[in-house]
Formats: structure tokens, C-alpha cells, sequence
């Protein structure tokens, strides 16, 4: 696989609220290398997508450390870190993030235009092609279904070639039919590009799809699984 692209050391959150203190997450630690599967599961309120946002930069530990692509994020401040989001990360959201006033080839061109990529047209037309939305470039996400916007955004995810994509529940508003074609495609784009793959879901046929697969329960790591 390859060297590690993603490490977190006793990583914990820990929040105010009225009653005290409150302990989100717990001294996680993990380490993901480059082409790795990793899914994230567990009830709500366990603490997934606090993992989530901890592991790609987004919000920073009480406790640990998470070192992505070589940078230990919580040394770096927020321009910095999302420098390092913007070369080394993507993202795919459960409710797609599109830009309603951008068609489908402009909300996948606009992070390689922001990167001052010359290619920006062609790399995402090639992308949209390879999703199968070759055809429906100039529509605006008000003119395509669920699974057609989802597939818009792994498309704008994977544009700059990330290292490590952060996906978060990315078939929860979808038809189970609709849901697996995407599956497929996040998995086949993870296998033909080595991006490491990092998925929080309640779908455990996803999740079973992943490498590996660890469980949280209020906070706590209870069952670090490989399938």
C-alpha cells in the first residue's frame, strides 16, 4: 500500500455543555495508507463525523494529533490547514453541496480553477464523462435527480486527484438502487486512482465493502474490524 497518508494519535474532543464538560470522542488512534478503505460506523451520536471533521482538518482536537500527508494539522493555522486540504483532500457530503448557479461541468471546474489549473475544462469533462454524466454537462443540479448531483459531486472530488477522499453518509439521501451505483463508482475511482477512501455511513453493506472498518459507541472505539 504504501506509506501512511493519514494518522491520528489519542485523539479526543471534548465540548462544554450545561451539565459539564462532555467527552465526544475518546483517544482514538488509526492509521490509513495510500489506496486504503477505511469506513466509519456507528449510531447517531457516537461521535462519526466529529472523526470525520478531526481527520480531514475541518475542526481541531482537544487532545492527539492527526498528521495528514506529513503535516500535523494542529500546528498549522486555518490558512494553512486548508492549503492542505485543498492539495491533498475531497470531499463528498450526503447532501451533494453544489453550487445552484453553476451547471454540473462548472461546480466540478471551479476547485481547479480556484488551483489555476489550465486544464480545468478538460479535466472535468472527462470526469463527468467517467460518471456517466457526459450528456448532461450544462444542466444545473435543479435539473438533475439525487443520484445524478452525487455523482456531480464525486466527480468534483476526485478533479484535483486527491490523496484521501472524506465521504459522509454519501448515499443517505439515495434509492438503495441509486445508492449502490454510487458505491460502486466511489470504490472503482478509489481503486483505478489510489485515493484513500474514508466513509461515514449507517449502510453496513458499504461499510463491508471497505478494507477496513471501525465502530464507535458514544465516543468509544469498540470494534476496530477488517472485513
Amino acid at each position: 500500500m504504501g506509506a501512511s497518508i493519514l494518522t491520528a494519535r489519542n485523539l479526543s474532543k471534548v465540548v462544554p455543555s450545561a451539565e459539564g464538560e462532555l467527552t465526544i470522542l475518546h483517544e482514538l488512534s488509526l492509521e490509513l495508507n495510500k489506496g486504503d478503505s477505511l469506513a466509519i460506523v456507528g449510531a447517531s451520536g457516537s461521535g462519526k463525523s466529529t472523526l470525520l471533521g478531526l481527520l480531514a482538518g475541518l475542526d481541531l482536537p482537544s487532545g492527539g494529533e492527526v498528521v495528514l500527508a506529513g503535516q500535523a494539522l494542529s500546528t498549522l493555522d486555518e490558512d494553512q490547514r486548508a492549503r492542505v486540504r485543498a492539495e491533498h483532500v475531497g470531499f463528498v457530503f450526503q447532501s451533494f453541496q453544489l453550487l445552484d448557479s453553476l451547471n454540473a461541468l462548472e461546480n466540478v471546474m471551479l476547485p481547479l480553477e480556484l488551483d489555476g489549473r489550465k486544464d480545468a475544462r478538460a479535466r472535468a469533462t472527462e470526469l463527468l464523462e467517467r460518471v456517466g454524466l457526459g450528456r448532461r454537462l450544462s444542466h444545473s443540479p435543479r435539473q438533475l435527480s439525487g443520484g445524478e448531483q452525487q455523482r456531480v459531486a464525486i466527480a468534483r472530488a476526485f478533479a484535483a486527484e486527491p490523496d484521501v477522499l472524506f465521504a459522509d453518509e454519501p448515499t443517505g439521501n439515495l434509492d438503495s438502487h441509486t445508492g449502490e451505483r454510487i458505491s460502486d463508482l466511489l470504490f472503482e475511482l478509489n481503486q483505478e486512482r489510489g485515493t484513500t477512501l474514508v466513509l461515514v455511513t449507517h449502510d453496513e453493506r458499504l461499510a463491508h465493502r471497505c478494507r477496513r472498518l471501525i465502530r464507535l459507541e458514544a465516543g468509544l472505539l469498540v470494534a476496530p474490524l477488517e472485513p
